[in-house]
Protein backbone atom coordinates (compact mmCIF):
# COMPACT_ATOMS: atom_id res chain seq x y z
CA UNK A 1 0.00 0.00 0.00
CA UNK A 2 1.23 3.46 -0.85
CA UNK A 3 1.96 6.23 1.66
CA UNK A 4 0.24 9.47 2.52
CA UNK A 5 1.54 12.68 1.01
CA UNK A 6 2.14 14.84 4.09
CA UNK A 7 2.41 18.64 3.92
CA UNK A 8 3.36 21.02 6.74
CA UNK A 9 2.87 24.74 6.13
CA UNK A 10 4.55 27.31 8.37
CA UNK A 11 5.25 31.01 8.26
CA UNK A 12 8.97 30.46 7.73
CA UNK A 13 9.13 27.22 5.77
CA UNK A 14 6.96 24.59 4.13
CA UNK A 15 7.75 20.88 4.08
CA UNK A 16 6.42 17.80 2.32
CA UNK A 17 7.04 14.13 2.90
CA UNK A 18 5.70 10.63 2.54
CA UNK A 19 4.30 8.93 5.64
CA UNK A 20 3.68 5.19 5.61
CA UNK A 21 0.69 3.48 7.18
CA UNK A 22 2.81 2.61 10.24
CA UNK A 23 3.85 6.25 10.81
CA UNK A 24 7.32 5.99 9.28
CA UNK A 25 8.56 9.13 7.51
CA UNK A 26 9.92 7.81 4.22
CA UNK A 27 11.22 10.97 2.58
CA UNK A 28 11.03 14.72 3.05
CA UNK A 29 11.83 18.07 1.44
CA UNK A 30 11.36 21.68 2.50
CA UNK A 31 11.44 25.18 1.08
CA UNK A 32 11.21 28.72 2.50
CA UNK A 33 7.72 30.20 2.61
CA UNK A 34 7.55 33.09 0.11
CA UNK A 35 6.14 36.41 1.24
CA UNK A 36 5.17 37.92 -2.11
CA UNK A 37 1.59 36.83 -2.62
CA UNK A 38 -0.87 33.93 -2.27
CA UNK A 39 -0.18 32.31 -5.64
CA UNK A 40 3.58 32.46 -5.16
CA UNK A 41 3.18 30.65 -1.85
CA UNK A 42 0.99 27.96 -3.38
CA UNK A 43 3.36 27.49 -6.33
CA UNK A 44 6.26 26.89 -3.93
CA UNK A 45 4.09 24.46 -1.98
CA UNK A 46 3.22 22.54 -5.15
CA UNK A 47 6.90 22.31 -6.11
CA UNK A 48 8.06 20.95 -2.77
CA UNK A 49 5.18 18.45 -2.78
CA UNK A 50 6.06 17.25 -6.27
CA UNK A 51 9.68 16.81 -5.18
CA UNK A 52 8.86 13.97 -2.77
CA UNK A 53 6.17 12.14 -4.73
CA UNK A 54 6.74 8.72 -6.25
CA UNK A 55 3.29 8.10 -7.74
CA UNK A 56 1.70 5.64 -5.32
CA UNK A 57 0.32 8.05 -2.71
CA UNK A 58 -3.20 7.24 -1.49
CA UNK A 59 -4.18 10.45 0.34
CA UNK A 60 -2.90 13.95 1.12
CA UNK A 61 -2.79 15.21 4.72
CA UNK A 62 -1.96 18.81 5.62
CA UNK A 63 -1.05 20.65 8.81
CA UNK A 64 -1.10 24.45 8.71
CA UNK A 65 -1.50 27.40 11.01
CA UNK A 66 -4.97 28.71 11.71
CA UNK A 67 -7.59 29.87 12.05
CA UNK A 68 -9.47 28.04 9.33
CA UNK A 69 -12.99 27.16 8.33
CA UNK A 70 -14.45 23.72 8.97
CA UNK A 71 -12.34 20.90 7.50
CA UNK A 72 -9.71 23.38 6.34
CA UNK A 73 -11.70 24.43 3.29
CA UNK A 74 -10.33 27.97 3.71
CA UNK A 75 -7.30 28.93 5.78
CA UNK A 76 -6.15 32.27 7.20
CA UNK A 77 -2.87 31.58 9.06
CA UNK A 78 -1.88 34.57 11.17
CA UNK A 79 1.77 33.97 10.27
CA UNK A 80 1.04 33.94 6.50
CA UNK A 81 -0.68 37.30 5.91
CA UNK A 82 -1.00 36.69 2.15
CA UNK A 83 -3.41 33.81 2.77
CA UNK A 84 -6.76 35.09 3.94
CA UNK A 85 -9.61 32.65 3.33
CA UNK A 86 -7.34 30.82 0.92
CA UNK A 87 -9.11 27.71 -0.51
CA UNK A 88 -6.26 25.39 0.45
CA UNK A 89 -8.09 22.08 0.49
CA UNK A 90 -9.62 22.48 -2.95
CA UNK A 91 -6.42 23.79 -4.50
CA UNK A 92 -4.31 20.94 -3.14
CA UNK A 93 -6.88 18.34 -4.16
CA UNK A 94 -6.81 19.70 -7.71
CA UNK A 95 -3.01 19.93 -7.71
CA UNK A 96 -2.29 16.47 -6.30
CA UNK A 97 -5.22 14.45 -7.65
CA UNK A 98 -5.66 13.03 -4.15
CA UNK A 99 -8.40 13.16 -1.55
CA UNK A 100 -7.09 15.94 0.72
CA UNK A 101 -7.60 16.63 4.42
CA UNK A 102 -6.46 19.78 6.22
CA UNK A 103 -6.14 20.53 9.93
CA UNK A 104 -4.34 22.87 12.30
CA UNK A 105 -0.64 22.03 12.51
CA UNK A 106 -0.66 21.65 16.30
CA UNK A 107 -3.71 19.38 16.17
CA UNK A 108 -1.82 17.38 13.56
CA UNK A 109 1.13 17.16 15.96
CA UNK A 110 -1.20 15.82 18.65
CA UNK A 111 -2.39 13.11 16.27
CA UNK A 112 1.18 12.18 15.40
CA UNK A 113 2.36 12.02 19.01
CA UNK A 114 -0.64 9.92 19.99
CA UNK A 115 -0.12 7.65 16.98
CA UNK A 116 3.60 6.85 17.11
CA UNK A 117 5.17 9.41 19.46
CA UNK A 118 5.54 10.15 23.16
CA UNK A 119 1.78 10.02 23.86
CA UNK A 120 1.06 6.45 22.74
CA UNK A 121 -1.04 4.98 25.54
CA UNK A 122 -1.94 8.43 26.94
CA UNK A 123 -5.63 9.31 26.75
CA UNK A 124 -5.37 12.96 27.82
CA UNK A 125 -2.60 15.35 26.76
CA UNK A 126 -1.70 18.66 25.16
CA UNK A 127 0.60 19.00 22.15
CA UNK A 128 2.11 22.39 21.31
CA UNK A 129 4.10 23.97 18.51
CA UNK A 130 6.32 26.92 19.45
CA UNK A 131 7.81 28.13 16.20
CA UNK A 132 7.07 31.14 13.98
CA UNK A 133 3.71 31.05 15.75
CA UNK A 134 2.29 29.10 18.69
CA UNK A 135 -0.49 26.53 18.46
CA UNK A 136 -1.94 23.65 20.42
CA UNK A 137 -3.89 20.44 20.04
CA UNK A 138 -5.73 18.72 22.88
CA UNK A 139 -6.59 15.03 23.20
CA UNK A 140 -9.23 14.17 25.82
CA UNK A 141 -10.40 10.64 26.46
CA UNK A 142 -8.45 9.44 23.44
CA UNK A 143 -10.18 11.83 21.06
CA UNK A 144 -8.85 14.97 19.41
CA UNK A 145 -10.72 18.05 20.64
CA UNK A 146 -12.24 19.80 17.61
CA UNK A 147 -14.38 22.69 18.84
CA UNK A 148 -17.38 24.20 17.05
CA UNK A 149 -15.41 25.10 13.92
CA UNK A 150 -12.40 22.79 14.19
CA UNK A 151 -10.19 25.45 15.79
CA UNK A 152 -9.92 24.08 19.34
CA UNK A 153 -6.52 24.30 21.00
CA UNK A 154 -5.34 27.80 20.06
CA UNK A 155 -3.19 28.10 23.18
CA UNK A 156 -1.12 30.76 21.42
CA UNK A 157 -3.88 33.23 22.19
CA UNK A 158 -4.10 32.60 25.91
CA UNK A 159 -3.16 35.86 27.68
CA UNK A 160 0.03 35.24 29.66
CA UNK A 161 1.22 38.85 30.19
CA UNK A 162 -1.75 41.20 30.73
CA UNK A 163 -1.12 44.39 28.79
CA UNK A 164 1.93 42.83 27.13
CA UNK A 165 3.10 42.83 23.54
CA UNK A 166 0.57 43.35 20.79
CA UNK A 167 -0.31 40.12 19.00
CA UNK A 168 -1.14 39.62 15.35
CA UNK A 169 -4.69 38.78 16.43
CA UNK A 170 -5.11 42.30 17.84
CA UNK A 171 -4.94 41.45 21.54
CA UNK A 172 -2.07 42.19 23.93
CA UNK A 173 -0.03 39.70 25.93
CA UNK A 174 -0.92 36.54 24.00
CA UNK A 175 1.47 33.62 24.35
CA UNK A 176 2.23 33.88 20.63
CA UNK A 177 3.29 37.51 21.00
CA UNK A 178 5.56 36.67 23.95
CA UNK A 179 7.14 33.34 22.96
CA UNK A 180 6.95 32.76 19.19
CA UNK A 181 9.76 33.37 16.75
CA UNK A 182 7.87 36.25 15.15
CA UNK A 183 7.08 37.78 18.55
CA UNK A 184 10.69 37.52 19.68
CA UNK A 185 11.91 39.17 16.49
CA UNK A 186 9.46 42.05 16.86
CA UNK A 187 10.44 42.59 20.50
CA UNK A 188 14.22 42.27 20.15
CA UNK A 189 14.96 43.00 16.51
CA UNK A 190 16.74 39.64 16.27
CA UNK A 191 15.72 36.14 15.19
CA UNK A 192 15.04 33.56 17.85
CA UNK A 193 18.31 31.74 17.09
CA UNK A 194 20.13 34.82 18.44
CA UNK A 195 18.00 35.15 21.58
CA UNK A 196 19.68 36.04 24.85
CA UNK A 197 19.39 33.72 27.88
CA UNK A 198 16.84 36.12 29.37
CA UNK A 199 14.64 35.87 26.28
CA UNK A 200 14.86 32.07 26.35
CA UNK A 201 13.83 31.94 30.01
CA UNK A 202 10.97 34.39 29.43
CA UNK A 203 9.65 32.30 26.54
CA UNK A 204 9.82 29.12 28.59
CA UNK A 205 8.17 30.78 31.57
CA UNK A 206 5.15 32.05 29.66
CA UNK A 207 4.74 28.70 27.89
CA UNK A 208 4.69 26.99 31.30
CA UNK A 209 2.12 29.54 32.50
CA UNK A 210 -0.18 28.81 29.57
CA UNK A 211 0.20 25.05 30.00
CA UNK A 212 -0.72 25.40 33.68
CA UNK A 213 -3.96 27.13 32.71
CA UNK A 214 -4.83 24.29 30.33
CA UNK A 215 -3.84 21.63 32.90
CA UNK A 216 -6.06 23.26 35.53
CA UNK A 217 -8.94 23.69 33.10
CA UNK A 218 -8.90 20.26 31.45
CA UNK A 219 -7.31 17.94 34.04
CA UNK A 220 -4.21 17.21 31.95
CA UNK A 221 -0.88 15.92 33.19
CA UNK A 222 1.26 15.92 30.05
CA UNK A 223 2.24 18.62 27.56
CA UNK A 224 4.46 17.81 24.59
CA UNK A 225 6.18 20.73 22.88
CA UNK A 226 7.66 20.85 19.38
CA UNK A 227 8.63 23.62 16.99
CA UNK A 228 11.91 25.19 15.94
CA UNK A 229 11.91 27.83 18.68
CA UNK A 230 11.21 25.48 21.60
CA UNK A 231 13.49 22.70 20.39
CA UNK A 232 16.19 25.19 19.42
CA UNK A 233 16.15 26.83 22.86
CA UNK A 234 16.51 23.40 24.43
CA UNK A 235 16.93 22.58 28.12
CA UNK A 236 16.93 26.17 29.53
CA UNK A 237 13.57 26.75 27.86
CA UNK A 238 12.07 23.50 29.16
CA UNK A 239 13.47 24.02 32.67
CA UNK A 240 11.85 27.46 32.86
CA UNK A 241 8.58 26.09 31.49
CA UNK A 242 8.49 23.25 34.03
CA UNK A 243 9.28 25.60 36.91
CA UNK A 244 6.40 27.90 35.98
CA UNK A 245 4.07 24.95 35.44
CA UNK A 246 4.94 23.68 38.92
CA UNK A 247 4.31 27.14 40.39
CA UNK A 248 0.94 27.65 38.71
CA UNK A 249 -0.59 24.15 38.58
CA UNK A 250 -1.20 23.50 42.28
CA UNK A 251 -4.50 21.64 42.40
CA UNK A 252 -4.52 18.01 43.46
CA UNK A 253 -5.22 16.83 39.92
CA UNK A 254 -2.83 19.19 38.10
CA UNK A 255 0.14 19.25 40.49
CA UNK A 256 2.93 17.17 39.00
CA UNK A 257 1.94 17.85 35.39
CA UNK A 258 4.92 17.51 33.04
CA UNK A 259 6.08 19.52 30.05
CA UNK A 260 8.65 17.93 27.77
CA UNK A 261 9.90 17.89 24.18
CA UNK A 262 7.64 16.09 21.74
CA UNK A 263 8.83 12.56 21.08
CA UNK A 264 8.91 12.81 17.29
CA UNK A 265 11.33 15.74 17.26
CA UNK A 266 11.65 17.44 13.91
CA UNK A 267 9.68 14.61 12.27
CA UNK A 268 6.58 15.59 14.21
CA UNK A 269 5.00 18.11 11.82
CA UNK A 270 5.16 15.79 8.80
CA UNK A 271 4.19 12.64 10.69
CA UNK A 272 1.29 14.63 12.13
CA UNK A 273 0.24 15.83 8.69
CA UNK A 274 0.38 12.24 7.50
CA UNK A 275 -1.83 11.27 10.43
CA UNK A 276 -4.36 13.88 9.28
CA UNK A 277 -4.50 12.14 5.91
CA UNK A 278 -4.80 8.62 7.29
CA UNK A 279 -7.45 9.80 9.75
CA UNK A 280 -9.36 11.30 6.85
CA UNK A 281 -9.52 7.83 5.30
CA UNK A 282 -11.07 6.51 8.51
CA UNK A 283 -7.98 5.21 10.32
CA UNK A 284 -8.16 5.63 14.11
CA UNK A 285 -4.63 6.94 14.61
CA UNK A 286 -5.37 7.54 18.30
CA UNK A 287 -6.27 3.91 18.98
CA UNK A 288 -3.03 3.78 20.99
CA UNK A 289 -4.62 6.05 23.60
CA UNK A 290 -6.10 2.87 25.00
CA UNK A 291 -2.63 1.51 25.66
CA UNK A 292 -2.06 -0.44 22.46
CA UNK A 293 -0.36 0.67 19.24
CA UNK A 294 -2.65 1.51 16.36
CA UNK A 295 -2.59 -1.17 13.67
CA UNK A 296 -1.91 0.06 10.15
CA UNK A 297 -4.95 0.28 7.89
CA UNK A 298 -5.75 -2.01 5.01
CA UNK A 299 -6.60 -0.02 1.92
CA UNK A 300 -8.64 -2.24 -0.35
CA UNK A 301 -9.05 0.16 -3.23
CA UNK A 302 -8.28 3.76 -4.01
CA UNK A 303 -8.34 5.54 -7.33
CA UNK A 304 -7.59 9.19 -7.91
CA UNK A 305 -10.20 11.05 -9.97
CA UNK A 306 -8.66 10.71 -13.41
CA UNK A 307 -11.85 9.51 -15.06
CA UNK A 308 -15.34 10.87 -15.75
CA UNK A 309 -17.79 11.46 -12.95
CA UNK A 310 -20.25 8.65 -12.49
CA UNK A 311 -17.88 5.74 -13.09
CA UNK A 312 -19.14 2.65 -11.35
CA UNK A 313 -17.09 1.26 -8.51
CA UNK A 314 -16.35 -2.41 -8.20
CA UNK A 315 -18.42 -4.53 -5.88
CA UNK A 316 -17.28 -4.22 -2.27
CA UNK A 317 -15.72 -0.78 -2.65
CA UNK A 318 -17.03 2.25 -0.80
CA UNK A 319 -17.95 5.34 -2.78
CA UNK A 320 -16.16 8.36 -1.31
CA UNK A 321 -17.35 11.01 -3.75
CA UNK A 322 -17.33 11.85 -7.45
CA UNK A 323 -15.28 9.06 -8.94
CA UNK A 324 -13.19 8.33 -5.85
CA UNK A 325 -13.74 4.90 -4.36
CA UNK A 326 -11.96 3.52 -1.33
CA UNK A 327 -12.40 1.10 1.52
CA UNK A 328 -10.44 1.04 4.74
CA UNK A 329 -10.82 -1.81 7.17
CA UNK A 330 -9.47 -2.52 10.63
CA UNK A 331 -10.46 0.81 12.21
CA UNK A 332 -13.45 3.12 12.06
CA UNK A 333 -15.89 3.52 9.20
CA UNK A 334 -14.41 5.83 6.60
CA UNK A 335 -15.69 9.38 6.62
CA UNK A 336 -16.81 10.99 3.36
CA UNK A 337 -14.03 12.50 1.27
CA UNK A 338 -14.50 15.66 -0.76
CA UNK A 339 -12.41 14.95 -3.87
CA UNK A 340 -11.27 17.36 -6.54
CA UNK A 341 -13.52 17.75 -9.55
CA UNK A 342 -12.98 14.79 -11.91
CA UNK A 343 -11.32 15.26 -15.26
CA UNK A 344 -12.12 13.67 -18.58
CA UNK A 345 -9.60 11.66 -20.63
CA UNK A 346 -6.66 12.57 -18.43
CA UNK A 347 -6.85 16.30 -19.23
CA UNK A 348 -6.31 19.23 -16.92
CA UNK A 349 -8.50 19.47 -13.83
CA UNK A 350 -11.85 21.07 -14.45
CA UNK A 351 -12.91 24.32 -12.88
CA UNK A 352 -14.49 24.03 -9.43
CA UNK A 353 -18.20 24.23 -9.20
CA UNK A 354 -19.91 27.16 -7.54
Amino acid sequence: MGPALAIDIGGTKMAAGLVAADGALLRRAETPTPDDGPESIFAALARVSDAVRRGDEVVCGVGTGGPMTTDGEEVSPLNIPAWRRFPLRRRLAESTGLATFVDNDAKALALGEGWVGAAVGVADFLAMVVSTGVGGGVVLGGRLLEGAGGNAGHIGHVIVVPGGRRCGCGAHGCLEAEASGSGIRRATGRPAVEASPEVVVHAGTVVGRAVASVANLLDLRLALVAGSVALGFGSPFFAAAQAELDRCARLDFSAGARIQPAGLGDRGPLVGAGAVGWRGLGVDVLAGAGGRPAAPPTLLACRTPRFPSGSAGQKGEREMGDGVWAAVVGRRRARPVTPPRPVVDGGAPGSPSG
